[in-house]
């Protein structure tokens, strides 16, 4: 099992969850897309080279964002961050992806 974390823009979060849940993800024993969300700030800037979805070379940019955590079992994790690539409005997609402990193998 494994657990992906990303940072999406809140008015596209919605569009990059749905790939990711479609794709396999956020499924956990009888409930499916699962996910938890956090509100917070990113920050970045743009450099010359960059073709940005928000922002202006040079610039720093600020931008309300939701940090989203759902988890993904290990046969649709490729699926799923291919999934999370192609959705994602950014053109550098900020995500992680941890292997957590399936509590059942206790």
């Amino acid at each position: 099992m494994k657990k992906i974390i990303f940072f999406v823009p809140i008015n596209s979060a919605e569009e990059v969850k749905n790939a990711l849940f479609d794709a396999g993800a956020g499924k956990i024993g009888d409930y499916d897309r699962c996910s938890f969300e956090t509100e917070g700030q990113g920050q970045f800037r743009p450099l010359v080279g960059a073709n940005p979805y928000i922002g202006t070379h040079g610039d720093v940019e600020r931008v309300r964002e939701l940090k989203v955590e759902l988890v993904c079992d290990d046969r649709c994790i490729r699926r799923s961050l291919k999934a999370l690539l192609n959705s994602h409005p950014y053109e550098e997609v900020a995500f992680e992806v941890y292997q957590v402990m399936d509590w059942k193998t206790l």
